[in-house]
């Protein structure tokens, strides 16, 4: 089984993300106020989309390193694809 609360934060985020580009909010803080949320988390959250394809993919299908929680992502991640590859506690 898959990490719901993993899941949902990656598509969340990702609609934030087409929202932004599709220029229905200019900035994370007009987000934020529009969804009622903190733009710090806003902002955390949106990291998310910058993860590789593969690791995208992965946690959409469940078969993400049971170690890969929001909890850690939200810590932040790489932003080049091949320093994102999974291993415990590197980022």
């Amino acid at each position: 089984a898959g990490d719901t609360t993993l899941v949902k934060a990656v598509a969340r985020a990702f609609r934030w993300r087409r929202m932004i580009e599709a220029g229905r909010y200019s900035t994370i803080d007009d987000l934020a106020a529009g969804e009622k949320i903190n733009s710090s988390y806003v902002s955390r959250l949106l990291r998310l989309t910058l993860l590789a394809p593969d690791t995208v993919e992965a946690i959409l299908d469940g078969r993400q390193p049971s170690e890969m929680t929001l909890l850690e992502l939200m810590k932040g991640v790489p932003t080049i694809w091949e320093f994102q590859r999974w291993q415990p506690r590197r980022f």
